[in-house]
């Protein structure tokens, strides 16, 4: 079996003072990470509402049959022959 124990004292208070915990260096990473993931949520969400509201916006002028070169659009069924 498993005997560990986890033995914790409060803070002891005098008069006024209050200790506040302070973070370790690990949940200060944790937490900045979370931060900067949560960041980088909200920038893919608005990103994926400006598409939805526009999508035309974020395409490009260009489409495929400009490269072509001896061909019309549209007679590519002709060019296999």
């Amino acid at each position: 079996m498993c005997g560990s124990h986890f033995n914790y004292s409060a803070p002891i208070m005098n008069g006024n003072e209050e200790t506040s915990p302070s973070l370790t260096l690990e949940q200060k990473t944790a937490f900045a990470f979370v931060g900067m993931l949560c960041i980088f949520l909200g920038l893919l969400i608005i990103r994926c509402f400006r598409i939805l509201l526009d999508p035309y916006s974020s395409m490009p002028s260009s489409t495929w049959a400009d490269g072509v070169e001896g061909l019309e659009k549209g007679t590519f069924e002709y060019a296999l022959a």
